[in-house]
């Protein structure tokens, strides 16, 4: 049986090798045989940060070959859109923070945004399955009531929001037990 392949991709300190940390305890607990690496790059300079995760006994390297990811977690629009066209095979499932840190190119008008619309729109010339995740779809357990003065750190671009709240629920349950 082949291993399945998890990639994740964000920017230096959002929490990439964390999350990593993470889904490799939670495998190993499961009792499935996982490997995975990190590459920090220039992670401390706001540089990419990519973590490869194979689960399964026919996994021998923990390097994940080109288009042959089955599940892509981003932590950010333009390294979601780059690595889904060269990590993610064809079909693949993957989830998305809807965040953006502009590099310097995009600040200065050299260079697009990259929309969520593009994302989208990509994910569906593809067959993969899409789930973007919002700051407004994460429940925040140390808001304090509406009025207190205080800002809840809660930011809002517009547009629909859905929540993934099942469907993390679901992949905790199936991380959780052996395939």
């Amino acid at each position: 049986m082949s291993p399945f392949n998890v990639f994740m991709i964000g920017v230096g300190g959002q929490g990439i090798g964390l999350l990593s940390e993470v889904l490799i305890r939670a495998a190993d607990a499961a009792g499935l045989a996982v490997v995975g690496c990190d590459t920090h790059g220039l992670a401390q300079r706001g540089g990419t940060v990519v973590s490869h995760l194979r689960i399964g006994a026919s996994a021998h390297s923990p390097l994940i070959a080109e288009g042959a990811a089955n599940l892509f977690l981003a932590l950010e629009r333009r390294e979601a859109l780059r690595a889904m066209r060269s990590m993610l095979r064809d079909s693949g499932t993957m989830a998305w923070y809807d965040a953006s840190w502009q590099p310097l190119d995009v600040r200065l008008g050299r260079a697009p945004e990259v929309s969520r619309q593009a994302i989208e729109a990509e994910a569906a010339r593809r067959g993969v399955a899409l789930h973007r995740v919002h700051v407004r779809d994460l429940e925040d357990p140390f808001a304090l009531p509406a009025g207190h003065g205080r800002p809840h750190g809660r930011a809002d671009a517009g547009g629909e929001h859905r929540s993934v709240q099942g469907d993390l629920r679901g992949m905790r349950c199936r991380l959780a037990r052996p395939c």
